[in-house]
């Protein structure tokens, strides 16, 4: 049971979440469409929730490198690593081990998912595979080239790219419709990640971290949270009114209520880390749920239209 929490902590699996919402939606697109294959499915998610964990391993062994975590005294359960180095669970060493193992097992399954299904996924893998490693890697590290990339980043990595990735493993073949729905997706993931900004605010500023909360104060940051929220529904209400996307996506306005109680505690408790976890939890909940509407919604679809 210990070394099960142990690797709960340090791979930060309950966050999986961000890629297993879009890789769901593409699957029931495809769906909707008449193509789907379990078992392939089962593949993508594998593959996905590797490179993910990869990410996450990475993500803390860098900020260990430039003293981000070291440094962060606003500690949640949604930033600030999983604080597994600076816990002495693992040693940095053993952490980047652990990373490019996890890169390497959901390249595999990419590469076999490429060759059953279709060379195009390289592409997308690729871009996927870039976007993990150099989120917070020298020589490259998002993070630090210009403000907004990294919130950019994870919101096209968790939404278009993942999405239209399992898409295109169920049906051989893109699709615009399955581009349209991956926009709300990704704009709720980097919600998500913009949200949980607000802690790291001090360490990231000393880190040299380009966050918009580095960029812009916490105070005035909090506009562009409250943007992200409201883009995502009017994203799904456009798609959903004049028919680009099947109209039972509109069953994903049913967690905007949830997402004016988010905006109300990011105004409230933007400069009081202890206050905000519970709009850091809301917003990653606001993620799934929606997610998982618009999954309903396109599995419906066939039946209703």
């Amino acid at each position: 049971m210990q070394r099960i929490k142990a690797f709960v902590r340090i791979t930060r699996t309950p966050f999986l979440t961000a890629v297993v919402v879009p890789t769901l939606l593409g699957a029931m697109i495809a769906w909707s469409d008449r193509r789907f294959h379990l078992g392939y499915l089962l593949l993508t998610l594998l593959g996905i929730m590797c490179v993910n964990i990869g990410l996450n391993l990475s993500n803390d062994y860098f900020d260990h490198l430039s003293g981000n975590d070291e440094s962060n005294q606003e500690l949640t359960p949604f930033s600030g690593g999983s604080r597994t180095i600076q816990d002495g669970i693992l040693a940095p060493r053993q952490m980047l081990t652990g990373s490019m193992l996890f890169f390497g097992l959901g390249t595999l399954v990419g590469l076999y998912l490429a060759w059953a299904r279709g060379w195009p996924l390289l592409l997308l893998g690729a871009l996927g595979m870039f976007l993990a490693y150099f989120h917070n890697a020298p020589p490259v590290n998002l993070y630090r080239l210009a403000p907004g990339v990294g919130e950019l980043a994870a919101g096209i990595g968790c939404g278009p790219l993942v999405v239209l990735g399992s898409y295109y493993v169920q049906a051989q073949r893109f699709s615009l419709g399955a581009l349209s729905a991956s926009v709300p997706i990704g704009l709720l993931i980097s919600a998500v990640l913009y949200i949980n900004e607000f802690p790291d605010y001090c360490a990231d500023k000393a880190a040299g971290k380009k966050t918009l909360v580095v960029v812009l104060g916490r105070e005035r940051a909090v506009w562009g949270y409250g943007a992200l929220l409201a883009a995502t529904y009017v994203t799904i209400a456009v798609g959903g009114l004049v028919r680009s996307l099947p109209w039972t996506v509109l069953l994903g306005l049913l967690s905007s209520p949830f997402a004016y109680l988010a905006i109300r505690g990011a105004l409230r408790d933007h400069d009081d880390t202890q206050k905000l976890i519970s709009t850091n939890a809301l917003t990653i909940q606001i993620h799934l749920l929606t997610g998982l509407l618009l999954c309903v919604g396109y599995a419906i679809a066939p039946r209703v239209s």
